[in-house]
């Protein structure tokens, strides 16, 4: 789980540019992340009847797998930053985000931040039976906002989202929209709200180039509003547009992190060699 910065006893961690303190919001420290996958071989040992066998009899599954997804991986965000995650499939981007929201812990090393970090994907949970206008109003409440302010900032989600652009969609259930119609909901809602730490999973791939355009705005203001915002995405185009500092995981490692007119260029090499 994510531990918060304490000023007290980080301070160590503040460093001073011209254009004054840079302020840390994520500290990154030897993270090494191993999940075990029950079931992976043969003979069944996956099904629910035989979990529910080992659990009654306390026997192990013979078919265990450790998958070491990040492997100690160090770094600093800071307030303000906007920050790339790139890098093949299964190179470690999505579970290193899950391991800063506090989804998924450390089996070594530690994550510090500054606030409560919150993760945008493309799965966040919305409720298929209800309307999308409802869901703004339960994702805005469960954010902290007041039933007034959720009445304020409703109509200008849903204006954001365009989901409304090809006839009243916010009044029908989630059930009847499309897998790009709720994601740029999610996005909506999530970017409604300042945050300390805003981590975007591949939620921006979705989408006409004018919602595209508007997203990214939205994340250069989170930026301008004192936010960290880490963004992962396949689209180089939408990393160099919106992050000025990219992190390139490879096999969970780190291979490149600096600016990333830097960095991206290696990390094409890479790709078109293999």
């Amino acid at each position: 789980m994510a531990e918060p910065i304490d000023p007290k006893t980080d301070l160590s961690a503040t460093t001073t540019t011209v254009g004054g303190p840079r302020i840390p919001t994520v500290v990154v420290d030897d993270v090494h992340v191993v999940y075990r996958v029950y079931g992976a071989g043969a003979g069944g040992n996956g099904s629910p009847v035989a979990a529910l066998k080992r659990m009654v009899t306390g026997t192990k599954s013979a078919a265990v797998r450790e998958v070491h997804a990040v492997k100690g991986v160090s770094f600093t965000a800071y307030r303000g930053e906007a920050v790339g995650l790139i890098g093949s499939n299964g190179s470690g981007k999505s579970t290193l985000l899950r391991a800063i929201a506090g989804l998924l812990p450390a089996s070594r090393g530690a994550v510090y931040t500054q606030g409560q970090p919150s993760l945008l994907g493309v799965n966040a949970a919305l409720l298929n039976d209800l309307s999308g206008e409802r869901n703004v109003a339960l994702g805005c409440l469960a954010m902290g906002m007041t039933p007034p302010q959720v009445r304020q900032i409703t109509p200008d989600i849903i204006k954001f989202s365009g989901i409304n652009d090809r006839g009243d969609f916010s009044s029908l259930p989630m059930r009847t929209y499309s897998s790009g119609m709720a994601a740029r909901l999610r996005f909506s809602i999530a970017a409604a709200k300042k945050h300390d730490v805003l981590l975007i999973d591949e939620a921006l791939a979705t989408g006409d180039a004018r919602f595209r355009r508007r997203s990214e705005q939205r994340v250069r203001e989170l930026r301008a509003e004192a936010g960290t915002v880490f963004l992962v995405s396949h689209s180089i185009d939408t990393i160099r547009t919106t992050c000025e500092r990219s992190i390139w995981l490879e096999s969970g490692v780190i291979r490149a992190d600096g600016p990333t007119d830097e960095v991206v260029p290696e990390y094409e090499k890479y790709m078109n060699r293999t």
